[in-house]
């Protein structure tokens, strides 16, 4: 996919979770082929650093920071991004959280799952509500960041496993319910990427087992997460109209 395929110049792109992994790299990449890139993130500190990076480069970047488990946080940003841009073309919907490795169904906190599903699953969809008015009229592009967890396998934490399932079938359900409304709707499923929510998980791992970490790292293969952001920028383009449903990556 080179950049003159993935043409994103001048469209309007919000990315929750744009402070670090994925959404980081692709607001980063959306922005330097010339899109004006909204990061929406619970991490101010991350999140206006990334912003002013991507300024500094001579790219067009905002930060908003929300929890996207509040609804009020939510429609918030979006009504900012109505005033201050009149429109949105793009949402990609990468905010997520992984907790409760390895633990056994006796072991696994309730308050645990419910946060991971509370962010997950519950700010997926608060973030595809508020956005569904913007990307009416623009005929836009709406992309959920799922997981092979959950969808083709399993997970080392049940929470994230089921959330991510979950996000799964929100997307495949929203597509029906969209489609007559002139919103493409995407669901992108990545493996195992140098992050920094995959580094915790092995991090656990290698504590568990008794490994070294760096050796578990190195042994793991782990992909880059700007190889998501390249298909989550062909997705967000014209170019990507013709591509349904979900999208599975190494």
């Amino acid at each position: 996919m080179s950049d003159s395929v993935a043409n994103v110049a001048g469209k309007i792109i919000l990315v929750t979770g744009g402070a670090q992994g994925i959404g980081e790299a692709t607001a980063r990449l959306c922005a330097q082929r010339g899109a004006r890139v909204i990061l929406a993130d619970i991490k101010a500190d991350k999140g206006e650093a990334v912003a002013a990076s991507i300024q500094q480069s001579g790219g067009d970047a905002k930060f908003y920071q929300v929890d996207v488990r509040m609804a009020e946080q939510v429609s918030s940003v979006f009504a900012h991004v109505q005033a201050d841009y009149g429109r949105l073309d793009v949402l990609i919907n990468a905010a997520g959280v992984l907790q409760g490795q390895f633990l056994q169904p006796e072991e696994f906190p309730l308050e645990v799952f419910e946060f991971v599903m509370d962010v997950n699953v519950k700010g997926s969809f608060l973030a595809t509500k508020y956005a569904t008015p913007l990307l009416a009229e623009s005929k836009g592009v709406m992309i959920l960041i799922a997981s092979g967890a959950g969808v083709v396998g399993g997970s080392s934490s049940l929470a994230y496993g089921t959330s991510k399932g979950a996000v799964n079938g929100l997307g495949m359900t929203l597509e029906s319910h969209l489609k007559p409304r002139g919103i493409r709707v995407n669901v992108v499923c990545p493996g195992s990427l140098r992050t920094e929510m995959k580094l915790g998980v092995i991090k656990t791992q290698a504590e568990r087992a008794g490994e070294d970490y760096d050796k578990v790292v190195a042994s793991s293969e782990l992909g880059d997460p700007a190889g998501v952001a390249r298909l989550l920028a062909f997705l967000a383009s014209d170019d990507g109209d013709y591509v349904r449903r979900n999208m599975f990556t190494r």
